[in-house]
């Protein structure tokens, strides 16, 4: 039997110790997204919120994502204990193993070289380092899809379809993730397979087909297992409308994604009463330093979604880390290359738009496609519908720009060398590359300029005038390989400068733990804005060394301190009661148990819109004793029926009684504060 040799490769562990600072640094203090942590204690207490994916430990309601990816978050916590930690962990693994991951997907189609760079680019990506250091589960879905690659690839390579099909069904896994965004991935895999494995069209049909049933019934098999559960047996499926995972999967999650239903002007929700939002506007305000980032949100807020107060751009009302439009732009051609985008994973996709035409150059030139331009195809085909769907959609996040991520850097990791490798006799094709660094350092300089206010102006300068003497250089050398491989090298990486500093900003000065993004704006802000406090001393719940002072005073319901107060004053009256109170939106009832271990029922769900209860159903659970707290916020138009039900039959408690002598804090945030109401029959 042949021993595997096995050789040292110092860049790539380089490469990797890197990667391994961007995402593990200080992540316990980092702060982590509050819907998610408390999702995930409720799923490491109770068998049936962990299949779930419930948010509270009785199993009301689900959190808007299917489970896959928060049970690794919930056996953390099972592990290690409620913290920041047990749930970013998951993520930081991810992240990091999707760096090792680039380089062995790269390494057999592309050579070693290739590969460092692919790795070392797809590290430098900002918007990923951002939401790996977060407990959104983006992290997980991309190192996910990158063990599907590596399986298809295997399967091409060894004419095996056990690893088609084995692709297929991870991408399966993926949906029951993040759902239909683990299938932006699809058309690279059904076309990569067609084009490259060595059979009869006849043979690939069939392989595909029968992938493609894997797929199905991977993707569907919870969705299956929900649907044969009675309704009233298991937990609402929150952000439907129908109490359907499939419902949520293709509306919500799906197409309301590209309309932009799901967000700002569509189905964003309701206030923390449960109101209907404007249409108009998303009514986002922009917070100065030391400002709120609980759940005392101004009308039209989403739970703890506040923006980035200084950006370079903002929108009406809204700095860059706000929602919808302020957060994403307008859509166009040009969106992926303006801010608020640009900065998040854009860096490098004039590199990128040339090595395209290069593709197209050589294939021409040396038909047939051989099997490294059938792989450059597959990252094409990848990135090609995803920037379409990023340049296009009404609603999404920056943070799911952490989808380019993978394509970009095998791009610029393997295209670079095809570039690099156009010789003297190649007529204008020796110019691509030359015209990939002049296009990709303009660029660069050009967006960093746009960050003035927030960084030293020699920085794009330098950066600007570096590349122009690189592509001087190279230009300079014809005809010297030795010196043009190091030319080569140094002009890669300066491309990687600002990339690279701007992966750091999250790690330096934090990101905004629910809707993270990367940038020098953070460091104007004074640091992370988290959300997921957790009270000091009780069994490890708390973050230790917390550097942001705001956590003490404002990133939960009207200060740590009065929040603390309003669940010893619920745990003392509210007797045995099923569920310790009830909001009508989930941020505020997770933020209330992370400082407990009883159940808060959020009536509406995420946006607090979701039809889970009427006032019928909420009368009877009140008489059958289930529930008898209910905390409010807010005063305007449009009262729904629950929020009409709870103010007619329920008294009002007096703030001096339960908010810990801060009683002003509750109505500092929100229109009109918060208000805790109790039924007495």
């Amino acid at each position: 039997m042949k021993k595997i040799q096995w050789k040292w490769d110092g860049w790539i562990a380089a490469i990797m110790a890197w990667s391994a600072f961007l995402h593990f640094y200080q992540i316990g203090n980092s702060g982590s997204n509050v819907y998610y942590t408390a999702a995930a204690k409720s799923m490491a207490a109770s068998w049936k919120a962990f299949f779930f994916a419930a948010l509270d430990p009785e199993g009301f309601i689900t959190v808007d994502k299917p489970p896959a990816a928060l049970w690794l978050q919930a056996l953390s916590v099972k592990v290690f204990g409620v913290s920041d930690f047990s749930v970013l962990l998951p993520e930081a693994l991810a992240g990091v193993a999707s760096t090792w991951m680039m380089y062995v997907i790269v390494k057999p189609w592309a050579g070693r070289i290739a590969a460092r760079w692919a790795s070392f680019v797809f590290s430098c990506t900002p918007v990923f380092v951002a939401v790996a250091r977060t407990n959104n589960i983006d992290a997980v879905l991309v190192f996910t899809l990158l063990v599907a690659v590596w399986m298809l690839m295997k399967a091409v390579m060894t004419k095996r379809l056990a690893w088609l099909i084995g692709s297929f069904a991870v991408v399966g896994v993926g949906f029951n993730m993040k759902m239909l965004q683990a299938y932006m991935v699809l058309p690279a895999f059904y076309l990569f397979y067609w084009m490259a494995a060595k059979t009869s069209w006849k043979k690939r049909t069939g392989h595909l087909t029968m992938a493609t049933v894997v797929l199905l019934a991977v993707s569907l098999s919870y969705a299956a297992a929900v649907a044969l559960i009675p309704a009233d047996k298991r937990p609402y499926i929150g952000g439907s409308k129908t109490n359907s995972v499939l419902e949520l999967a293709l509306g919500y999650n799906g197409i309301e994604r590209l309309t932009g239903e799901a967000g700002p002007g569509g189905r964003m929700g309701a206030d923390l009463n449960g109101r209907e939002r404007s249409t108009e506007t998303s009514g986002i305000t922009a917070l100065p330093n030391g400002g709120d980032n609980g759940a005392f949100l101004s009308e039209g807020a989403p739970p703890s979604m506040f923006g980035a107060p200084g950006a370079p751009l903002s929108a009406s009302g809204g700095g860059m880390g706000g929602i919808g439009r302020g957060e994403i732009g307008d859509p166009g051609v040009l969106r992926l290359f303006q801010l608020p985008l640009a900065g998040q994973a854009s860096w490098l996709l004039p590199f990128v738009m040339v090595v395209a035409v290069g593709w197209v150059a050589d294939v021409w030139r040396r038909r047939p496609m051989t099997s490294f331009h059938r792989f450059l195809l597959f990252w094409l085909a990848w990135l090609g519908p995803m920037m379409v769907f990023f340049s296009i959609a009404g609603f999404y996040h920056r943070y799911y720009l952490s989808m380019l991520a993978p394509a970009i850097a095998v791009l610029v990791g393997a295209g670079g060398t095809m570039l690099a490798s156009f010789g003297t006799g190649e007529g204008r094709m020796t110019w691509l590359f030359p015209t990939a660094l002049l296009a990709t350092y303009a660029f660069d300089t050009w967006m960093a300029w746009q960050y003035h206010e927030s960084l030293p102006a020699v920085w794009p300068m330098a950066v600007g005038f570096y590349g122009l003497a690189v592509v001087c250089l190279w230009l300079a050398m014809e005809g010297r390989e030795r010196w043009r491989r190091i030319i080569y090298a140094a002009g890669l990486f300066g491309l990687l400068v600002l990339p690279a500093y701007w992966s750091l900003t999250p790690v330096l000065y934090g990101t905004n733990s629910t809707i993270p993004y990367a940038g020098p704006d953070l460091r104007r802000e004074g640091g992370a804005m988290p959300t997921a406090g957790m009270p000091a001393g009780q069994d490890g719940r708390w973050r230790q060394g917390q550097r942001d002072v705001r956590s003490d005073e404002g990133t939960e319901l009207g200060g740590r301190h009065s929040l603390v107060a309003l669940v010893a004053y619920l745990e003392q009256h509210a007797g045995k009661t099923k569920y310790l109170a009830a909001t009508i939106r989930a941020t505020e009832a997770a933020q209330l148990m992370l400082h407990t271990d009883r159940a808060v029922m959020a009536m509406g769900g995420f946006g607090g819109t979701d039809p889970v209860l009427t006032p019928a159903k909420l009368e009877k659970m009140v008489q059958n004793g289930e529930v008898k707290y209910f905390l409010l916020s807010g005063e305007g138009r449009g009262d729904n029926e629950l929020v009409q039900w709870i103010k007619t039959h329920c008294q009002e408690v007096p703030s001096s009684q339960w908010g810990g002598g801060q009683s002003e804090t509750f109505g500092g945030m929100g229109r009109g504060g918060m208000t805790l109401y109790v039924y007495n029959g």
